[in-house]
């Protein structure tokens, strides 16, 4: 037991370098699968390099840009949330502090803590930090240590830039004729990588994860090629 419980994640800030590896790992995710949608499709209509690496490199810089924003935009407005509850529980401890501690006693009773046990629990927790403890059991909030919108901004930006120069490259550096079959392969590790990974963080059965990733990768691929090759067809 001592030995698994000291696998647990329960450092101090534990949750905001969980929020930003996950951003990371999926901004890498999307970059690989994106691009490689992308660039596939391209591949399908016309085999100049040229063309290739303009699609490719255009589609990656505005995928991660539109990553970032995206992840700053969602982990803000998941702050000013939890900032706005900080804010209500502070005025309603002010406001009626016996109201809350009979509050606080209540959800330990909940929990399943005797009656005594959970007065006593309150009492000895208000005593220390009121506002901290009804966070934590009310809202499950740690007031120091909010998500950060900067670092999953950021993160997402540069790891989809990162999963996006893997398709790019296979496909460029590749002979032409083993093109596809390069750059297939590359984003199937990829994919797969980034499932182990997001199962490894999430404490998550990894098969399942590397499995979805690579039926959605797959699938990306074909359906854009298809689609690119019918396209470049009708052009031509």
């Amino acid at each position: 037991m001592m030995s698994l419980a000291g696998h647990e994640p329960h450092a101090a800030g534990m949750s905001g370098k969980l929020n930003w590896l996950r951003a990371g790992v999926l901004g890498a995710n999307d970059g690989i699968i994106s691009t490689a949608g992308l660039v596939v499709g391209v591949a399908g209509a016309t085999a100049n390099s040229h063309t290739l690496l303009i699609s490719g490199v255009a589609g990656g810089l505005a995928g991660a840009l539109s990553m970032a924003v995206g992840e700053y935009v969602s982990v803000s407005t998941q702050r000013d949330t939890e900032r706005a509850l900080i804010a209500l529980e502070t005025r309603e401890l002010a406001d009626d502090p016996e109201g809350e501690l009979e509050e606080l006693i209540g959800l330990y009773e909940a929990k399943g803590l005797s009656p005594g046990l959970s007065r006593e629990a309150a009492e000895q927790l208000t005593a220390g930090n009121a506002l901290a403890a009804h966070l934590d059991a009310e809202l499950g909030i740690d007031p120091d240590d909010l998500t950060n919108p900067w670092h999953a901004g950021i993160a997402s930006f540069f790891a989809f830039l990162a999963g996006a120069a893997i398709p790019l490259l296979a496909i460029l550096l590749s002979p032409t004729g083993l093109r596809l079959a390069v750059t297939m392969a590359a984003v199937l590790v990829g994919t797969g990588l980034t499932g182990f990974i997001s199962a490894h963080l999430g404490r998550a059965p990894k098969p399942p994860a590397i499995v979805r990733n690579l039926i959605g990768g797959a699938l990306v691929m074909a359906i854009t090629y298809t689609v690119g090759t019918m396209i470049g067809g009708a052009a031509g």
